[in-house]
């Protein structure tokens, strides 16, 4: 009895090691295939079986979300896989409102979406979501808020009714959710550059895409005197890739007809190869 415990003891750390071996020079290569060749993972979606979404749920995103329903019936299967994760792992709190189940999967979807080119897509800096029905006060600076993400309490921050507006108008290049979702992308993937693939596609195409804006005096004139960004986008790095990306979601035919090379840059930064995009 003793040898056959022994056994299993030993079969279980040999498996263990191998697993670790195998994911070490399987990361390795992938990291220097995207640094060197290509910016693209060897596979996005890992799944041996996708999780099957509460109908209640799936009727939500289905009525309310139409990205999801651009998507090819494989692809909305992992949309639905991820988005569980979100609304199992964020805990969602009302400041003076009521937690709903739509307000749960159109932030969840919200994330899903921005992270849906990614095999690492869950979002570590953030572990909450707090909600007020509208403009909040921050004790932080003293002033109104519509949302943030507060990076030292891990959490995005909403205010409902501007979250609401960002989808009602489909064409206007702000997007609350998505410009707050964006920040929270950005601080996790710079902490997780140097071992995530996904984290060096998105920091190493926006360094790219920063460099060749720069070098390009003519681009970089037109880019800020076009109107088509808000002046807001400029106020510093983490704001202007926030703001390009709202810019992306929102008017992407408008985008690529203006700024091609910048939209190029940000469909690789996402890696976002979906449909009407």
């Amino acid at each position: 009895m003793f040898r056959v415990v022994v056994s299993i003891i030993l079969v279980g750390i040999i498996s263990l090691a191998i697993f670790v071996v195998f994911r070490g020079i399987f990361n390795f290569f992938e990291m220097a295939f995207v640094e060197y060749f290509k910016k693209q993972q060897f596979f996005t979606n890992p799944y041996i079986r996708t999780k099957t979404l509460k109908e209640e749920y799936k009727s939500i995103l289905k009525n309310e979300f139409d990205f999801y329903n651009s998507l090819k019936p494989l692809k909305q299967k992992h949309f639905e896989h991820r988005i569980q994760y979100f609304i199992k792992h964020w805990e969602f709190i009302g400041k003076d409102i009521e937690i709903t189940n739509t307000m749960r999967v159109k932030v969840a979807a919200t994330a899903t979406k921005l992270t849906l080119g990614f095999r690492d897509y869950k979002i570590k800096a953030v572990d909450k979501v707090v909600i007020y029905p509208k403009k909040y006060f921050s004790n932080i600076n003293k002033q109104d808020h519509k949302g943030e993400f507060n990076m030292s309490y891990k959490a995005l921050v909403f205010s409902w009714e501007d979250f609401e507006k960002g989808y009602a108008i489909s064409n206007d290049n702000l997007n609350l959710g998505v410009h707050e979702c964006i920040h929270a992308m950005h601080i996790t993937f710079l902490k997780s550059r140097r071992k995530s693939t996904s984290a060096a596609i998105f920091l190493d195409s926006f360094y790219e895409l920063t460099e060749f804006i720069e070098t390009n005096v003519l681009i970089k004139k037109k880019l800020i005197s076009s109107g088509y960004f808000r002046d807001y986008a400029f106020e510093n790095q983490f704001e202007f890739v926030s703001v390009l990306v709202e810019n992306f979601i929102e008017t992407p035919l408008e985008f690529r007809a203006q700024f091609p090379n910048i939209y190029s840059k940000v469909k690789e930064m996402l890696n976002f190869n979906f449909a009407g995009y």
